[in-house]
Parts: C-alpha cells; sequence; structure tokens
C-alpha cells in the first residue's frame, strides 16, 4: 500500500496565454473545474512550474470568462507592456483557498499511488498519472501484469475509490484488458 500523498502547497488553476487588450488583462488557459470561483479569489499566484516551486502573489482585481477562457485583471498589470512577459506562467492558488469539494471528489494529486483492483479482487496496479482530457479523464495505470492499463474516469467503471485506505475498485468494460 502506497503512502498518503503530500499535500501541494499550491493547485492549479491555468495557464496564461497572452495579453489581452491594451489595458493590462491576461488570457488564461482553465485547467481547473470550477472556473466560476475564480471570482471568489482575492490573490493568485503566478509560477513558471505547475508545482509553484517560486510564486509572485498578484491581487485578483477582475475575472470574466470569455469563450472557453478566462480573463484576468491582475493588480499592477496595467498595460500590455507590462502582461507581455507573464506569458505562459502558470496561475495558482495557495490550498487554504482551494474550492471545497464535494462528496465524492478528490484532487487529482490524492489519486497517485492508489492501488487498482476489479471487482473481481484481480489486482490491476497502481495509478501513476491522470490524463485530463476534454470528455473525461483517464487514470494510467502501472500493471506488473498488462504494462500500462488506461482506464476511463467514468462512472460505470470507477466503482468505488476509497481514499483512506489508498484503494481503487474498477469494472473494467469488455475488452479493454489483452486476452490472457
Amino acid at each position: 500500500m502506497s503512502d498518503t500523498p503530500q499535500r501541494p502547497e499550491y493547485l492549479v488553476l491555468g495557464k496564461l496565454l497572452r495579453p489581452h487588450g491594451v489595458r493590462g488583462e491576461v488570457r488564461m488557459h482553465v485547467l481547473t473545474a470550477y472556473p466560476e470561483r475564480l471570482a471568489d479569489l482575492e490573490y493568485v499566484y503566478l509560477s513558471e512550474d505547475e508545482a509553484g516551486t517560486s510564486v509572485t502573489a498578484y491581487m485578483l482585481e477582475h475575472v470574466r470568462l470569455h469563450q472557453g477562457y478566462a480573463l484576468l485583471t491582475l493588480g499592477g498589470i496595467d498595460g500590455r507592456d507590462q502582461a507581455e512577459p507573464l506569458r505562459q506562467l502558470y496561475v495558482l492558488v495557495d490550498m487554504d483557498h482551494a474550492v471545497p469539494l464535494e462528496e465524492g471528489e478528490f484532487y487529482l494529486y490524492e489519486l497517485i499511488g492508489v492501488e487498482v483492483s476489479t471487482v473481481e479482487g484481480e489486482r490491476l496496479g497502481t495509478l501513476v498519472d491522470v490524463i485530463e482530457t476534454g470528455a473525461n479523464d483517464v487514470y494510467v495505470i502501472k500493471s506488473d501484469t498488462y504494462g500500462e492499463v488506461l482506464i476511463p474516469a467514468i462512472d460505470r467503471v470507477i466503482v468505488e475509490t476509497d481514499i483512506d485506505a489508498r484503494k481503487m475498485t474498477v469494472q473494467l468494460p469488455e475488452g479493454l484488458l489483452p486476452d490472457r
């Protein structure tokens, strides 16, 4: 059984793409499931990496959703020239201000290292990565028996997830695993 994952200091909200207009607004590619909650934040943090190794805090003065993107107005960024160097930086929130999750929801970092078994009791392996797709997430399982197994993270496949016990039970679709 794997150890409980270490709680990160920051979670990724998005990635800045480019300035929007001439007043310092920046366009952000949204990477959070709750973009509407951005407006509730007082501060965001910008970093060159997703882990927030080195961050700079910015007051979030205004946010609006536009054509699938978030447009942010950050404190101290008053023009296009000031916004330009922010391209490709990650926008983070500190864990204390992250959205509280609903029953049965988990942060992605909590899933890494979970042991995955089928409803029949066969141990598949360890969840090592989550691929975020447009339709649904895909869990990457490292299996001693099958190599890399990709499992769609949908209700009819994921039967139970017990983060405290570090276990997940799945009902695999027919044909997902190679014939034995």
